[in-house]
């Protein structure tokens, strides 16, 4: 069974679908609007697979109609199973759900009339047994979304804040262009140059020959740690600011030698700071 299971709940315009974006980042399978009578099964599913699933999320509400009245079964019904779940509750204040639905324009889930107030007292009513069993409950009305992230991460990120950026570290060739989705491009064609090495020319920076050249030269040690102190500075405050990905791009000339060699390096000093890192090398083996 999965290792954690939040099911999100709450009232229309809580802010339901922002939190359960939010999961997503942090790494939860998530699903929106899912028929309470279906979790168990899809609990079931999602040990199964061999994707390693351990945390999801689901947004269950009144979206779902009589479906949704099934939900209190439905929860027995995972205790009898022993399937772990919490139940996070989301609300806000009948003058900020009105005025949120006024600059939406959306309709309310229970807007057979156009009383948006009364429908926001009736749903009130319908999730006060579910409200009851809340095991956290967040009331929206003041806060703006990167707090409720903030919340969110403190419940439930259990990998700390590292583990909602997921860092990206490629090595790339200044001649077939920089990519066109990275955060921060470094250069570092003033580095010595394998290339004009014959017996190293055909090889990579994946090669020891080639990376031991590299960082033989005290200009790449004074300057790695340079740039990791940069790059361990600025990571904390991407995550303040609500980042959740980050691409560091790495250049040399032909993207083959110097900037992969670098590129794994930072990547490893990155991983053993309990990053999630990945390190890709986007012009190995091009020619031309």
């Amino acid at each position: 069974m999965p290792a954690h299971m939040v099911i999100v709940t709450g009232l229309s315009g809580a802010g339901k679908s922002q939190a359960l974006r939010c999961l997503e980042d942090m790494g939860y399978f998530c699903v929106d609007n899912l028929p309470p009578t279906l979790i168990p099964k899809f609990a079931e599913l999602c040990a199964q697979t061999d994707r390693g699933i351990n945390n999801i999320a689901l947004v269950v509400d009144i979206r779902g109609g009589e479906f949704f009245q099934a939900l209190s079964e439905v929860l027995e019904q995972l205790e009898q199973c022993d399937i772990a779940y919490e139940i996070l509750f989301l609300e806000a204040s009948d003058e900020v759900l009105v005025r949120r639905y006024k600059e939406s324009r959306r309709r309310h889930p229970l807007g057979t009339h156009g009383e948006v107030l009364r429908n926001i007292r009736e749903e009130r009513v319908l999730l006060e047994e579910i409200r009851g069993r809340a095991d956290k409950i967040i009331d929206t009305s003041n806060l703006k979304p990167q707090q409720l992230k903030g919340k969110l991460v403190d419940l439930f990120g259990s990998d700390g804040a590292s583990y909602q950026l997921l860092i990206t570290v490629i090595s790339f060739g200044f001649k077939y262009g920089i990519p066109l989705d990275s955060d921060l491009v470094i250069d570092v064609r003033f580095l010595p140059n394998p290339y004009y090495d014959p017996a190293m020319r055909p090889l990579s920076g994946n090669d020891p020959v080639v990376r031991d050249f590299v960082f033989n030269s005290p200009v790449t040690t004074k300057f790695m740690n340079k740039f990791t102190d940069l790059v361990e500075f600025l990571i904390p405050c991407y995550i303040d600011e609500g980042k959740t990905t980050l691409m560091i791009a790495i250049g040399c000339t032909g993207g083959m030698h110097r900037s992969v060699a670098l590129a794994n390096h930072l990547g490893e000093i990155l991983r053993g700071k309990e990053y999630r890192v990945t390190v890709s090398h986007r012009d190995i083996g091009r020619v031309g």
